[in-house]
């Protein structure tokens, strides 16, 4: 029996997916939940599984594909291939030796039709590393060619010969120090940052304001008690936490920051879903910590490493981002001094955090050297007025500056 491999539903909005990568050949047996292909929606990547054992056969190779189209096919009828008679030592031997250790591998039973077949991702590998199906040897299911076979072959060797002038003009461009140019198509994802971005600048009255917050009594807590933490709660006493608790508090002594703006009227949140900005090496996400206010800050801390984990490996899913009433984005991690975040629409504001530098500063009437962080909170001023904001901030300054406030929220 063959089942169809779909593109599944990813949320309301959702209507289509590129295929990023398949991590199966055409013709493989794959097993039932084993991964076959890499998906990417507007707003996350997911992976989809094989919902039966079988041999696979994939229909759409690359592109983009809309939810329900069919991509592939499992014949779930298929035996399972035996196990491959074990290879013979992979150490390098003379080039002379291949060809030779083939023929002796060779039984007399007639070669099965797909041996040194490419399947359609080798075929282009072969076609970019300047290699026939001949320079490789297969071992995929009865001898065909996979992509891991093309990329452990080594690029055939150019014969010495007199280069041609096209070759010449060529080699030229890519020669080192040169002024070329080249081209990459933009994600999915990176494609819809593009265009949220743009509408949160034109569709918002964005304003930033601006305090700086001195970080000593939270470094001190910090120093006196990591090694203990991470101890106890195996993760990290990050200053993540820190400000995720001031920043809850905040919001719920000052809730219209942490509403947002529906129709014609003014939607409150009696909880703090916040949104923590993480960058991932397909562009910039944000997973949401769902009712912030009522978490440790050790469950703070193993939600976001959780979350940089799986950003890391592009595993963030659109439930890890649905929501969010405020989001905290700190470009202090990358070096920032100051910047003035976008807001992540529909809410209706944003707090940056930046790096902290040892700045001389007035105490007490004398000039002492401490450890500063400047902090920008852009918001929407349709619904937000100016002094709610710097009031807001203030708040947030105090908490941190006199974290002993965190613990009986003020």
């Amino acid at each position: 029996m063959t089942k169809e491999i779909c593109v599944p539903a990813a949320g309301e909005s959702v209507t289509e997916a590129d295929i990023v990568t398949w991590y199966k050949e055409d013709g493989d047996y794959v097993e039932m939940d084993e991964a076959l292909l890499e998906l990417e929606t507007d707003k996350a990547s997911m992976d989809l599984t094989a919902e039966a054992g079988g041999i696979l056969s994939i229909k759409v190779e690359e592109g983009t594909v809309k939810v329900g189209d069919v991509v592939g096919t499992i014949d779930d009828s298929a035996a399972k291939p035996a196990a491959t008679v074990a290879k013979t030592d992979a150490t390098p031997v003379e080039s002379s030796a291949p060809a030779a250790a083939v023929k002796e591998e060779k039984t007399g039973a007639a070669p099965h039709y797909a041996a040194s077949h490419p399947s359609p991702a080798a075929q282009k590998a072969l076609g970019e590393k300047g290699l026939s199906a001949s320079d490789v040897s297969g071992t995929g299911r009865d001898g065909r060619i996979t992509k891991q076979d093309v990329a452990g072959a080594a690029p055939k060797a150019a014969p010495e010969k007199v280069v041609k002038k096209e070759e010449a003009s060529v080699a030229a461009v890519a020669t080192p120090g040169e002024r070329g140019t080249r081209r990459e198509k933009l994600s999915r994802l990176r494609k819809t940052l593009l265009t949220r971005l743009v509408d949160a600048q034109q569709t918002t009255a964005s304003l930033t304001t601006f305090n700086e917050v001195d970080m000593s009594a939270v470094m001190n807590i910090r120093k006196h008690h990591k090694e203990a933490f991470k101890e106890k709660y195996n993760v990290g006493l990050g200053f993540m936490s820190f400000f995720t608790k001031a920043v809850t508090i905040a919001l719920q002594n000052w809730p219209l920051i942490n509403a947002m703006i529906d129709g014609d009227e003014i939607l409150f949140h009696d909880y703090c879903d916040i949104g923590v900005a993480v960058a991932t090496p397909k562009g910039l996400v944000v997973p949401v910590i769902k009712n912030a206010e009522n978490l440790s800050f050790a469950e703070i801390e193993s939600t976001i490493k959780a979350y940089a984990l799986k950003g890391r490996d592009g595993k963030i899913t659109l439930d890890d981002m649905s929501g969010g009433t405020f989001t905290i984005t700190n470009g202090g991690t990358f070096g920032s001094m100051l910047s003035t975040p976008i807001l992540n629409r529909p809410q209706s504001a944003i707090l940056g955090m930046h790096n902290i530098v040892q700045r001389p500063t007035a105490v007490n009437g004398q000039v002492e050297i401490r450890p500063i962080m400047y902090l920008a909170l852009t918001y929407d001023h349709r619904i937000i007025d100016g002094a709610e904001a710097v009031q807001f901030l203030v708040n947030i300054k105090q908490l941190l500056e006199d974290p002993t406030r965190l613990l009986i929220g003020m």
